[in-house]
């Protein structure tokens, strides 16, 4: 919907295209160990999100020369589906956008896994977005975390992320494909789940200082909400055993 000046009509009445309120997740869907040949693996349904990741190792470091005496090498693909959204349609293989997408959701987990215990070996983390509908990349920490968990790699805190934004003069969580084309801003954050830390903050668009404050303490209580799924999504893979396999 557009307004007279022909700019997308994002707030109306208060609530948001889909019917949220400002501070509302998307429905969201974790599902752990779906890949019965990767060492980890999970599945995520967050709105018209469909993501899933792969975790393989510790393993053989290829080629030899990445080899690092004193941790584990963390290496990260990331990698939209040619069929994910109209933008994406036929296109295939890496980008410029997949290529930083890798390199900043493998940054957050450098941070995460105790890769000291596992020296001249290498982790991977396979990430394929099925489906998008804006929020790619933070469906994609909340999915490679849950894999990791279930891969039985040590981390020193689990991770969850969402992104926060701004359309239509009022401050949102969890932005949708259109918010986040056509709102003021947008800010992706990836915060710890015990000790609170940002591990991944990115931004588009202008903020003030109050603004960003409070956009923070939304994701806070956002990735708060999603560690708890995360947990939940463990729990019932565990608790299922080979039942919970390949249910997607």
């Amino acid at each position: 919907m557009s307004d007279s000046e022909g700019k997308v009509q994002l707030i109306i009445d208060g609530k948001r295209l889909d019917g949220r309120s400002p501070d509302d997740l998307r429905n969201l869907r974790i599902q752990a160990g779906v890949l019965g040949e990767a060492d980890g693996s999970a599945f995520v349904q967050w709105g018209g999100n469909k993501v899933i990741c792969g975790v393989y190792g510790p393993r053989e470091c290829i080629p030899r020369h990445d080899i690092n005496p004193y941790r584990a090498v963390i290496k990260c693909r990331y990698m939209m589906s040619p069929f994910a959204s109209l933008e994406e349609h036929g296109r295939s293989g890496p980008s410029r956008r997949s290529t930083e997408l890798s390199k900043v959701i493998r940054e957050v987990f450098e941070n995460l896994i105790i890769a000291e215990r596992f020296p001249n070996t290498q982790i991977d983390i396979y990430i394929d977005v099925l489906q998008a509908e804006g929020g790619t990349r933070t469906a994609s920490v909340t999915a490679a975390a849950v894999a990791l968990a279930n891969a039985g790699i040590p981390m020193k805190d689990m991770v969850s992320a969402v992104a926060v934004g701004k359309a239509g003069n009022v401050l949102l969580v969890d932005l949708g494909k259109a918010e986040d084309n056509f709102g003021q801003s947008d800010m992706p954050v990836a915060i710890s789940a015990r000790d609170k830390k940002i591990l991944l903050l990115q931004m588009d668009g202008m903020l003030t200082r109050e603004e960003i404050k409070t956009m923070l303490d939304m994701a806070e209580r956002g990735c708060g909400k999603l560690n708890q799924e995360q947990a939940n999504a463990l729990k019932r893979f565990y608790e299922e055993g080979e039942e919970a396999k390949f249910r997607m």
